[in-house]
């Protein structure tokens, strides 16, 4: 089952932003997430309910809905996604 993607505009803009190969990576690993929403590692603690999928440096943090909708909740390097990710999660 394909699973439909929702990608807020901020996540948009970071990838339109990257660099071409990263870019072709990070859309490679969202079709992968769509075809497969199990494929990514379940979150713990403060992000429990998330799952955050390795692509190179960066991390992509996402959430299965209802409906066949996958959420993407972020992108970013690992460094610093999952402080930004509670952040974010905390304003709504």
């Amino acid at each position: 089952m394909q699973f439909r993607l929702r990608v807020t505009e901020e996540v948009a803009a970071f990838i339109r932003a990257l660099h071409p190969e990263i870019k072709r990576k990070i859309r490679g690993a969202l079709e992968l997430v769509a075809s497969d929403p199990a494929s990514g590692k379940p979150l713990q603690d403060e992000l429990q309910g998330l799952k955050s999928l390795k692509v190179g440096r960066f991390r992509i943090i996402y959430k299965e809905g209802s409906r066949g909708i996958v959420e993407v909740v972020a992108i970013g390097p690992r460094k610093v996604i999952y402080e930004e990710t509670y952040r974010l999660l905390k304003k709504y």
